[in-house]
């Protein structure tokens, strides 16, 4: 038993809509990547910020420690620059919340982003290629059991629609139960064909 996608129009369809899904969830996650990778860009002013915020409380801290070796006013000169490193520290504090901030939206936007389309994939797609997987698999046991080709021949009956049934045979309905073998090899085909399946 062989999948033949270049030939049997289910099979194809299955490829097909495979690769389109595939295609689907690559350009998903690299949108939701190149999402992210913009809004990072809005982190640059805060790295400035702390960048800029600690570097003037390391100068302003170093400042105030040579001012307060002056003798007798030293320690009053020195309160100045110790406030004014501290709202240096502060700035550089805030660049460090900016860039959490961003981080955080970032990467709550890229998941935003994944969630329809890889919902849809797990909802919508891959309930059905488990079934249809399912159904082949089935369907090539039973082509393989003795009586398979029956049951197949059975199915074909009840599930084809009736042009399809129509040109095996004028009667095809009377042919199966009689047992012709043209009749149920045919009608086994026409399941297989269904499921995009072929017997040798």
């Amino acid at each position: 038993m062989k999948i033949y996608a270049d030939r049997f129009p289910t099979a194809a369809r299955q490829l097909l809509t495979d690769f389109l899904v595939v295609a689907w969830v690559y350009a998903s996650v690299r949108g939701a990547l190149w999402l992210h990778d913009l809004v990072q860009k809005l982190a640059v002013p805060g790295q400035k910020l702390e960048g800029a915020g600690g570097g003037l409380a390391d100068n302003l801290a170093e400042a105030g420690g040579k001012v307060g070796r002056v003798p007798l006013v030293g320690d009053e000169l020195t309160a100045p620059f110790e406030r004014a490193a501290g709202a240096a520290r502060s700035l550089a504090e805030a660049g460090r919340d900016q860039q959490e901030l961003v981080d955080q939206l970032a990467l709550a936007l890229a998941v935003a982003v994944l969630v329809f389309p890889l919902g849809l994939v797990l909802v919508g797609w891959l309930p059905l290629r488990v079934r249809w997987m399912r159904r082949a698999g089935a369907a090539a046991k039973l082509a393989a059991a003795p009586a398979g080709r029956d049951l197949l021949a059975l199915r074909a009956l009840a599930t084809q629609p009736l042009g399809r049934l129509t040109r095996i045979a004028p009667d095809v309905a009377e042919a199966w139960r009689r047992g012709d073998d043209d009749a149920v090899e045919a009608l086994a085909a026409l399941e297989l064909r269904a499921l995009g399946l072929r017997g040798r």
